[in-house]
């Protein structure tokens, strides 16, 4: 699903039917790409505050507007009995799916199902905090009603969550007031789902199919008015989604898990029998473009900076980190949430629509990219976004086909040139990050600052690398990409086993080439040619203790030398001598005795 994998195929495509060049698409890209384009309604950021029951049509409210995609599989009727399939095989695949997860669903889903619809949404989320979970809780004074222990008489019982002794689900007068707030300032009435659930008419998914199972403990939460409880889009789903972007914004060290629980909990509403797919999505969506709205705000500035800061220095610190994280998979966190973007529903639409940016989407990574600017992190989403054709996803702005997991792990493409200024005496992210994706583009990497900025993904971009400043780390074996890596006057670290240089290497007399060495595989591969200069840095580690010599680089040719070389970790009674043979930098080993 990644921008590098489709996006570029398909702009390519559009460009050669038109008679354009490879060579003009590579070079011809500027800000237009990440411009905003207004939807019916306008932009979602400038008329967020018309989503209300006065405003009922795609044209004035933004809410229902977004989704407007579903108009091409349902056409609602006056009332929830009278709509018309437009779409019945995607239709009927949303009922199918629903009826095959309630069928398979395992004891541990039942009751986490059960519990993510009868507690609020916004103390639901909070596990998404991982190890400072029960900081949280008792820092911010949050509370519920609804025990783990789901009461046995459920099935005839419906229990409400009355939150704490105020009725409220955390308290703003807490140590973590601020957070607090922000949840609540984004969770406002604009928030909604009413308006949306009464234009769509489209009714639950036990009112489709008899074989759909709903929870024997949440029977008393059938409604039994299906005109005034419409599935499309998910309460519940819009709720979660929102009070965990707040929380993912005030802690963005927890940014991904943030997105996974609050996927979960949508997940969990399908899980129940509540809600299909395509309900879930639409929850999704419209909370994406309503948290994006709430921080754009300017009203809301001093809660969402006193938020983020009292995350910092009050909830993200080590002595707080003493929960169990359910969350602590990176692999299967992503897997989740990817999967629940579109469900498998196939692409219906036309799948060769560019990537479009909402207006003001770029503040959802505010806090996760702080050393970003705002078109930069506009690129980031555009590199990022889902492929076009989905249904539902495919709305004006672009809201739809955010992907905020891939986005939070960095570019997917450099389709010009970045420059990344992070500043170490900042902390957080200024002062360390990694990018996880795999970037491709023709654009170059140009490292300022004093931070550390770690590169994990399999790259395959074109422009080269350039270190004038803080760490760049190599974490993987095409860290670097395709292009030549110039090192002025930072450190290049390698990090992994054998790292790849698919150019040549030039490092100055400032510059710092720092080599982790924990067996005899560990090695630079320069495929063109390599100037030295400046230091080399080799550190021993895991108690790896060489033979005789090693090969450290490999290369095509060189000129110059290291002036100096600096050893760590290396058992002591040991010496290196670094020599300069056949395009090859050898250390030779001499135990002291």
């Amino acid at each position: 699903m990644k921008f590098k994998k489709t996006f570029l195929s398909i702009a390519l495509t559009i460009l050669i039917s038109q008679g354009s060049s490879i060579a003009i698409f590579a070079s011809s890209l500027s800000n237009s790409e990440i411009a905003p384009h207004p939807n019916q309604y306008g932009y979602f950021v400038d008329t967020w505050q018309n989503n209300n029951t006065n405003n009922m049509n795609i044209n004035t409210n933004p809410a229902i507007g977004v989704l407007s995609g579903y108009l091409k599989l349902w056409k609602p009727g006056f009332s929830w009995d009278n709509g018309t399939k437009l779409n019945s095989d995607i239709l009927n695949l949303n009922i199918e799916k629903v009826i095959k997860i309630t069928s398979d669903r395992t004891d541990v889903e039942k009751k986490q199902a059960y519990l993510d619809d009868r507690r609020n949404q916004n103390y639901s989320v909070i596990d998404g905090l991982g190890e400072y979970t029960d900081a949280f809780i008792r820092e911010a004074k949050a509370a519920t009603t609804i025990p783990n222990n789901i009461p046995l008489d459920a099935v005839s019982v419906q229990y409400t969550d009355n939150g704490d002794e105020n009725g409220n689900w955390a308290e703003t007068t807490s140590n973590l007031g601020n957070m607090v707030k922000l949840v609540n300032t984004m969770r406002n009435s604009a928030a909604s789902t009413t308006p949306a659930k009464n234009y769509y008419q489209y009714p639950r998914p036990w009112r489709w199919s008899s074989e759909v199972k709903v929870l024997p403990t949440l029977v008393p939460e059938k409604s039994s008015n299906p005109s005034s409880d419409g599935g499309f889009p998910s309460g519940h789903t819009n709720a979660a989604t929102i009070s965990a972007l707040a929380l993912a914004y005030a802690a963005p060290e927890r940014y991904q898990e943030m997105l996974t629980r609050a996927s979960e909990l949508g997940n969990d509403r399908i899980i129940a029998g509540m809600h299909s797919p395509l309900d879930v999505i639409g929850g999704r969506v419209m909370a994406t473009a309503i948290a994006a709205s709430s921080l754009n705000n300017k009203n809301n500035e001093v809660v969402k900076n006193a938020a983020y800061n009292e995350a910092q220095t009050k909830l993200i610190v080590k002595e707080n980190a003493v929960s169990k994280d359910r969350f602590s998979n990176y692999s299967e966190n992503k897997k989740n949430y990817i999967e629940r973007l579109t469900y498998g529903f196939p692409r219906i639409g036309d799948k060769n629509k560019p990537m479009v940016v909402p207006k003001g989407a770029e503040v959802l990574l505010e806090t996760r990219f702080p050393y970003l600017s705002s078109d930069d992190r506009r690129w980031v989403l555009y590199t990022t976004g889902l492929p076009s054709g989905y249904p539902v996803l495919d709305d004006a702005e672009g809201w739809g086909r955010l992907n905020l997991y891939e986005a939070a792990d960095g570019y997917g493409a450099f389709v010009n040139n970045v420059t990344v200024n992070m500043e170490a005496s900042k902390g957080g992210f200024n002062a360390e990050d990694s990018w996880r994706n795999d970037i491709s583009g023709n654009g170059k990497l140009i490292k300022l600052g004093t931070g550390k900025l770690k590169l994990e993904g399999n790259n395959k971009y074109k422009g080269g690398t350039e270190i004038d400043g803080g760490d760049l780390e190599a974490d993987s074996k095409k860290a670097f990409g395709h292009g030549d890596v110039v090192n002025n006057g930072g450190t290049v670290t390698k990090e992994v086993d054998k790292l790849s240089i698919n150019g040549s290497y030039t490092q100055g007399d400032k510059g710092i080439l720092e080599a982790n060495l924990k067996d005899k595989n560990d090695m630079i591969k320069v495929k063109g040619r390599a100037v030295f200069n400046g230091t080399l840095k080799l550190n021993f580690s895991k108690g790896y203790v060489p033979v005789k010599e090693q090969t450290i680089i490999t290369c095509n040719g060189y000129t110059g030398k290291f002036t100096s070389v600096v050893t760590t970790g290396l058992k002591s009674g040991y010496s290196v001598k670094v020599a300069y043979e056949n395009n090859e930098i050898v250390l030779h080993f001499n135990e002291n005795k």
